[in-house]
């Protein structure tokens, strides 16, 4: 399951980073290129949120990843079947998916269990999206190619820290170390559960 979520997030936070990559390369990218390239990015990624949601009641908080997962369905919908939609209302959008995504994934990194540093690394992707969205909420006005490389570097930041996660949990499960992220059951057969169960209950001595 460990391994499961780490590769969720590495493929996540692959195509973020080439996405990212190509928003802020694209040189006068138009509103309806944009729009694309928004939608590709939030379905990918709630392939992801929904992989994660219902790969196992132990991957952490199901509602929390479930809900983005709706969430990036519905502003993919949107973005893609508003007729003639303009750069100021597409900000708009993007700016309040961010901060809505964002608040929810802060929510689901405190009420995962697991190390403070892992739980961090994952709180910190929700801040990058709330502040990305009040970034852009602050220049409604910036114009498609100014959205575009505003919505790259973000997603350079939110790729780079979902590889980062994503090889931690990945190394620690391969190790044998206890996850990240998740509850105390998935720990439950590992090599530091034996050894507590050994120290807990020694073995009797014959008598």
């Amino acid at each position: 399951m460990v391994k499961s979520v780490s590769t969720s997030m590495l493929v996540r936070g692959t195509i973020a980073v080439i996405m990212g990559i190509f928003a802020i390369a694209w040189p006068s990218i138009t509103v309806a290129v944009l729009v694309a390239l928004f939608a590709v990015y939030v379905f990918c990624d709630a392939f992801g949120q929904f992989y994660r949601a219902f790969s196992g009641d132990r991957a952490g908080p199901t509602a929390g990843h479930a809900l983005l997962g709706v969430l990036d369905i519905a502003a993919g919908v949107v973005a893609l079947v508003w007729p003639g939609i303009t750069a100021f209302v597409l900000t708009i959008w993007i700016a309040a998916w961010a901060v809505v995504t964002g608040i929810v994934e802060i929510g689901s990194a405190v009420a995962a269990d697991g190390r403070s540093s892992m739980r961090l690394s994952l709180g910190l992707l929700g801040v990058a999206s709330v502040l990305f969205g009040i970034v852009v909420f602050t220049h409604p006005y910036a114009g498609a190619v100014s959205l575009a490389l505003l919505f790259g570097l973000f997603l350079l930041v939110y790729g780079v820290d979902l590889l980062v996660t994503g090889s931690r949990l990945r190394r620690d499960a391969t190790a044998g170390a206890q996850p990240g992220i998740g509850t105390s059951g998935w720990t439950g057969g590992g090599r530091g559960a034996d050894a507590t169960r050994r120290a807990d209950f020694p073995a009797s001595k014959p008598h």
